[in-house]
C-alpha cells in the first residue's frame, strides 16, 4: 500500500490511525476465518480469507484490503479483540 495514503487513512469509528496488519496476525485470522469464527461488526459471518488488511493503532479493529483498496466500512470491520487475537 502506497505509504502516502497509508498516512492519511484512519479507522471511521475511533478516528485511529491504520497500519498494515502483520503477516503473523494475518494468518491468524486466516486461520480463524477458516474455522467460522469471525464475524464482522455487522454481526455476518466472514467465509472468505483475507490477502491484506489495515489494523488500528491499538490492535482492536482490522479492515481487509480488497485488490488494493482499503474497504473503511464500519459494518464490514473486524472485531479483533473479540476473537483474542
Amino acid at each position: 500500500m502506497d505509504k502516502r495514503l497509508l498516512d492519511i487513512l484512519c479507522c471511521p469509528l475511533s478516528r485511529q490511525p491504520l497500519q498494515m496488519l502483520p503477516r503473523e496476525r494475518l494468518d491468524t485470522l486466516n486461520a480463524a476465518i477458516a474455522a467460522g469464527s469471525v464475524k464482522q461488526h455487522d454481526g455476518a459471518a466472514l467465509s472468505q480469507t483475507v490477502s491484506e488488511a489495515l489494523v488500528t493503532a491499538d490492535g482492536k479493529r482490522a479492515y481487509r484490503i480488497d485488490d488494493g483498496i482499503p474497504v473503511l466500512l464500519i459494518e464490514e470491520a473486524i472485531e479483533l479483540d473479540l476473537l483474542g487475537l
